[in-house]
This record gives C-alpha cells, structure tokens and sequence, in this order.
C-alpha cells in the first residue's frame, strides 16, 4: 500500500490529534478512562501530551488559543490534527503552492514553529518531521514526567487507524478534492447507506502512506439524520470519531468497560445467529463477541480470511465518539456493518423525537 501510488508530501502516517474543551476537566476523565497518561507537559503553555501505545492526543487548555476560540464555538472537540512528513518545509510551502490556507500558529521562546494549514472546520492541520524518540517536538517543547512510561500501554490501543470528517450536504467534493490535491489521497471505498427513514453517503479516502485514512461523510436525505443532528451540535463541520487499533479487542473492550467507557448498545442477537451465514470459517469465538456488543466484517471466500472486529463508544465530546478495531488482514472500514449500525443510530434518533416515523 505505501508504494502503491506517489507521495509527493512524504506522508508517514498520523502524528497526533490535537483536543480542547471550554469548560475545564472534562478531557482529562475521558482520556484517561480510555486508557491513556498523561506523560509531558508544555514548556510554556497550558497544553498536556496524553499517550497510550504510539498513539498522541494533545490537551489544549491554553486560554485564548486558536484551539481555546475552537473550543468556545464547537464544545469539546477534536481541534486540530498532525501529519508526519518527511520535511515539513517543503511539505509546507507545496501546501501554499496548491491552494491552502496557511495557519499562523503563535509560538513562544525556544519553542519550535509547526507549520499548519486551514484544515476541516477551519481547525489547524499540522505538518510534523520531528516524531522519532529523542528528537520529537515532544522533545523539544515539552518536558516529560518523571518517572511515567513514555509509551504506557493503557488498554492495549496501540494506532490512530482513520478519523472520519461530518460535512454539509454538497461538501463532499469539496473535502476529497482538498485531500486529493494537497496530499495525492485516493477514494478507498465508496458508500451509499439508506436506513427506513434517513441515509448518508460515505466516501473513504486515504494517502498515499497507506497509514491515514478519512472518510467523509455528507447526509443523503433532506431530514435531520445523524450527519445533520451532528453538524447542528457540533455547529459546523468536523471530525466525528477518532478510531483506535489493537491487537486483541476483546481484551480491549473488557478494559474499557472496568474503566466505565459507555460503549454503543450491542446489535440484536439475530446479528450473531446469522454470522455463519454471512462470515462463514470466520473461526471467530461469536458468544465472546455477542456478549460485549463487537461487530464482525470482512470476507471469508476464495481469496482467503480477513476479518475486522470493531466496536464504538457513546458520545464522549459533545456528539463526537471513539471507535475501537482490530484488523486481520482486512482494509475496510466494517461497510458489512455499516447499515446495521446506521439503523441501530436512526432507531436512537426516532426515539429521542429527532426524526419522525412519518418522515
């Protein structure tokens, strides 16, 4: 996959996913009951590195920053994302040279000056060429705390696997030309889903890394379904979930619930009965995955075996939530599961009167 097609802006994956909350202490119980320490704080500034795996989440508590004015219009969000990049200064000003929109992020004495562009919802878009232990902008702009482990195991989430951006209808095109001519993204997968009542559509880009996936998703029908209940929450467009890889998601998923992670109610059993049916071999333990609500998808025919296991959490920002994965040997995104997921959601809308039965 990472040789597949060019990559002119030297994309290596994920660097981190920047957060901020206007109202103080309602990130860190989150973070930490999904299972990552805090491990370095700022030099100067009021912002905290959280780490579970390889995996960054930045705090952003700093008053009057741009993630702080991000905070105050969206609620408690993702506001801001990093790439790694070979060099961020060409990676950069090729940027510029394409079309984007620079973000001048102000930075104190000593402290490294991170390049950014306007990214989804207006939030910054980092480019990173400082992420190897000892010479991280970690590194230089934080300090670490004494005594924690630099890379804690948490729950055994280990990767930012993709995050998905929530966009208004007709701005679909807009976001996957964004990616496709800044960064050389291509369309993955293309999805169409059509509940009783509501639908989206999804379309699933990733890089030329093979390491950063986004899909987009735009609401297909003219109601209030869950792509519009999200962007009037939200107040604009942006990232809807963050999804997490391990290697053992049963172990995961048992971790999470000790630590008191409200996590999406299970499927109806019929969902399990008919897995033979739909995966058959899948060589799955299905009583283990029934009794903690994971999904299976993948395909099991001549091309041989390849599964995802996944499971959401509830809303934990504002409408925002997490996804948690395992894959073996499967790419997608779980689309055998999306329209089962898709009405479970549209089933929670009508009973909370946001949809009517009537259309």
């Amino acid at each position: 996959m990472a040789d597949s097609f060019e990559n002119p802006m030297g994309l290596m994956g994920f660097e981190f996913v920047e957060f901020a909350s206007s109202i103080p202490d309602t990130l860190e119980p989150v973070f930490e009951a999904l299972g990552f320490s805090r491990v370095a704080e700022h030099r100067s500034k009021d912002v905290a590195l959280y780490r579970q795996g390889d995996i960054n989440f930045i705090l952003n508590n700093e008053p009057n920053s741009a993630a702080w004015y991000f905070a105050a219009e969206h609620g408690p969000s993702a506001c801001g994302m990093a790439f790694r990049v070979r060099d961020a200064h060409h990676a950069y000003h090729r940027a510029l040279e394409l079309g984007a929109q620079p973000v001048d992020m102000p930075t104190g004495p000593m402290e490294l000056r991170l390049p950014a562009i306007r990214g989804i919802g207006g939030a910054p878009l980092y480019l990173i060429d400082r992420f190897g232990d000892g010479a991280s902008l970690y590194d230089i702009d934080f300090h670490f705390l004494d005594g924690v482990d630099r890379h804690p195991e948490g729950h055994g989430l280990k990767l930012i696997d993709h995050l998905t951006h929530n966009v208004y209808r007709g701005r679909m095109a807009h976001w996957a030309a964004f990616y496709e001519r800044l960064f050389n993204f291509r369309e993955l997968r293309w999805f169409d889903i059509k509940g009783e009542y509501t639908g989206l559509t999804s379309r699933a880009m990733t890089a030329p890394d093979g390491r950063i996936r986004i899909p987009l998703n735009e609401e297909a029908s003219q109601g209030t379904g869950q792509i519009e209940e999200f962007l009037m929450q939200f107040n604009g467009e942006g990232i809807q979930h963050v999804a997490l890889l391990t290697d053992d998601l049963v172990a995961t998923v048992d971790r999470l619930r000790a630590a008191g992670v409200p996590l999406m109610t299970a499927p109806p059993g019929t969902y399990y009965e008919m897995l033979d049916e739909r995966l058959p071999g899948h060589g799955e333990d299905a009583a283990a995955l029934q009794s903690r609500g994971i999904l299976l998808d993948g395909s099991t025919g001549s091309g041989g075996r390849r599964l995802l296991l996944q499971i959401f959490s509830q809303c934990l920002l504002g409408p925002v939530f997490f996804e948690f994965i395992q894959r073996k040997g499967d790419d997608g995104f779980g689309e055998g599961n999306f329209k089962a997921l898709f009405e479970s959601m549209e089933r929670d809308q009508l009973r909370r009167g946001i949809i009517k039965a009537d259309g």
